[in-house]
């Protein structure tokens, strides 16, 4: 997923950020895009059909010779928010959901290979808040959900950096060392004020 939303960014100049957590991904234009005149049908029918070609293309350089059980397809839709406090407050939904979701997963399928039935386990995890589930794990699974990798906690938050890439010149055919700036992964928190200090040029175009 990330792959393929990466392979979308370079693609697609006007975008400035992504953020993506289990099976979706939210794109962020710039305020200033012109792209395809701003019509949302030909942006939302061309980034998620980029998406899930992408998908299908690079498959086999992450799962090798198993092959894909059906065509892959993903919907979209084009949202235009008056603020950055309203996009900010969508992204910050966004990273919420994928912790929730996450806190809940781990947890369940933890108490699964505990032994208990898939139905045993909801039960189990009915009414129960997020210190119920840290304590689940910890208590009864040696499990420290803080230890846990942020991709899955906090999903990925893709923008574009200053990286230092080597290309061959197609003048003197030798290595040349250039800073581009390259769409790179963050398993960042995007809730708090640190990440928007820190990449203010999001907000700013």
């Amino acid at each position: 997923m990330n792959h393929s939303a990466i392979q979308v960014m370079k693609d697609m100049k006007d975008i400035l950020l992504a953020y993506g957590q289990s099976d979706e991904f939210s794109f962020v234009l710039s305020k200033s895009c012109h792209l395809y005149s701003r019509r949302s049908s030909k942006i939302a029918s061309t980034v998620a059909s980029l998406f899930a070609a992408n998908y299908v293309m690079h498959w086999k350089q992450f799962f090798g010779e198993d092959p894909l059980q059906y065509a892959p397809c993903f919907d979209s839709r084009v949202v235009c928010y008056p603020s950055d406090q309203n996009l900010r407050d969508y992204l910050s939904w966004r990273q919420a959901d994928c912790h929730i979701n996450n806190l809940y997963n781990t947890t369940f399928w933890a108490i699964v290979h505990g032994g208990k039935t898939e139905t045993e386990s909801e039960e189990i995890l009915r009414g129960t808040f997020s210190k119920d589930k840290h304590e689940i794990l910890f208590s009864q699974y040696n499990i420290n959900y803080n230890t846990i990798e942020n991709i899955y906690k906090k999903g990925s938050t893709i923008l574009r950096k200053k990286t230092q890439v080597t290309s061959i010149s197609p003048n003197t055919h030798q290595p040349v060392e250039r800073t581009k700036l390259v769409p790179c992964v963050l398993n960042d928190d995007i809730i708090g004020q640190t990440f928007w200090d820190t990449y203010p040029h999001l907000l700013k175009d």
